[in-house]
C-alpha cells in the first residue's frame, strides 16, 4: 500500500515532547554506564609484592601527634621546627622535629627526633613513633638553621666554650649533618667555629 504525498504518518512529525523523552533516555543511559565499572578499573595505593611495585607513600608523620623520650617537669615540649624527607630510601616521607621544653627566658637545650608512621599492622592509625635520636636534649646544645635536603638532615648545633658562658648566649656554633648510611644515621661536622675566637 502507498501513502500519497499529502497524508501524514502517525510518527513523523516530531514533537518537543519526543525530543525530551529521547533527552532523558539517554542521559539516564550515559549515567547508568558511569557507576558500572569493571573490578579492577578503579585506582588503588596497594602494592603487588610479587611485582615489587612501590605504593603511594602514606603522609608524612606529624610532629605534634608523636611522644618524645624528654622530660619537661611542669613544662610543656615544644617542637620549634620539623622537616619532612625520605631519609633511609624506602620511599615513606619520614619527619624530622626539633623539640625543646618550652621557656620564657634563655634557651633551652633541643632535641632532634626522626619520626616515622605508625608500627606496622596498624592500617596506618595510632601516633607516629620515634625512630631515632639525633641530638638529645642531654647533650646541652641548641639548633638553628635546621633543614633536610636529598636526605640530609643539617643544622647548627649551639653550644658552650665554658660553664662560664651564660646559657642565654651560645658561643660555640658547629654544622652538622647526619645522613642514613650502613642502616644507621651518620653524624659529621664541620670544624666548629666560636664566638670568642680571635679576641
Amino acid at each position: 500500500m502507498q501513502f500519497t504525498a499529502g497524508q501524514d504518518l502517525p510518527h513523523t512529525r516530531t514533537r518537543a515532547l519526543h525530543w525530551l523523552a529521547t533527552a532523558a533516555a539517554l542521559a539516564a543511559v550515559v549515567a547508568a554506564a558511569s557507576f558500572v565499572q569493571p573490578p579492577d578499573a578503579t585506582a588503588t595505593a596497594t602494592t603487588d609484592a610479587a611485582s615489587g611495585a612501590r605504593a603511594a607513600a602514606a603522609p608524612a608523620p606529624d610532629p605534634h601527634a608523636a611522644s618524645y623520650p624528654v622530660d619537661c617537669g611542669p613544662n610543656r615540649l615544644d617542637v620549634v621546627d620539623s622537616a619532612v624527607g625520605d631519609l633511609d630510601g624506602d620511599g615513606s616521607p619520614e619527619t624530622v622535629a626539633v623539640v625543646r621544653c618550652h621557656t620564657e627566658t634563655g634557651t633551652p637545650p633541643s632535641g632532634v627526633y626522626v619520626l616515622s608512621g605508625p608500627a606496622a599492622g596498624r592500617t596506618g592509625k595510632g601516633a607516629p613513633r620515634v625512630v631515632a635520636t639525633l641530638l638529645a636534649p642531654a647533650q646541652q646544645r641548641s639548633v638553628e638553621g635546621f633543614a633536610v635536603r636529598d636526605g640530609v638532615v643539617a643544622a647548627t648545633l649551639l653550644g658552650y666554650s665554658s660553664t662560664g658562658v651564660p646559657r642565654c648566649c651560645p658561643d660555640v656554633r658547629v654544622p652538622t649533618k647526619w645522613q642514613w648510611k650502613g642502616g644507621k644515621f651518620v653524624q659529621s661536622e664541620l670544624p666548629a667555629s666560636s664566638d670568642t675566637e680571635g679576641v
